[in-house]
């Protein structure tokens, strides 16, 4: 059996850091997920997906990641359900993060002016929040770019000379 979940989206809220009684932690944080179609309005419509993270990592994540920071996830569907203080079967569907990564500096994130994204609502131009870092690890300061390029017009080793290869210099 199969049970992948991998998202991308951006943090709705500061995680909620708990403590079991046996002193293991837990953090509950829901990401803020655009879906690759627009809507019958023409505006992109997005899930908000309860997602958890335990031990290390959920500190880890309720030390770094905050409200409106892009973060990606790798972890499993799992439900559950439990009885409320009314009786009620309440049910519940959440992701349970095995691991996560802050996918933009922090000095990117704060340095939005208010263009392209909204963190109240989601209103995220494209799917990249129109700041990812366009490389590196986590806290290098490296350009913002609006919108990635992924064109083929550009030479993937960034030389645009061509290379002067003869017939006589290939082994086949």
């Amino acid at each position: 059996m199969i049970n992948n979940v991998v998202l991308v989206g951006r943090m709705t809220r500061d995680a909620e850091l708990r403590y079991t009684p046996s002193n293991v932690a837990v953090a509950t944080f829901s990401l803020a997920v655009n879906r690759n179609f627009k809507g019958a309005n023409g505006e992109r419509e997005t899930d908000f997906i309860n997602c958890v993270i335990w031990r290390q990592q959920a500190e880890n994540l309720a030390n770094w990641a905050k409200k409106g920071a892009l973060v990606g996830i790798t972890g499993r569907i799992q439900t559950r359900n439990y009885e409320n203080q009314q009786g009620q079967r309440v049910y519940v569907t959440e992701v349970v993060a095995d691991n996560f990564q802050m996918l933009e500096s922090r000095a990117a994130r704060e340095g939005h002016s208010g263009g392209s994204y909204n963190v109240g609502g989601f209103d995220n131009s494209n799917s990249f929040g129109g700041g990812a870092s366009t490389g590196g690890s986590f806290g290098e300061s490296q350009p913002a770019q609006s919108t990635p390029n992924f064109g083929r017009d550009e030479s993937p080793f960034g030389n645009s000379n061509p290379m002067d290869i003869s017939d006589d210099d290939l082994p086949f």
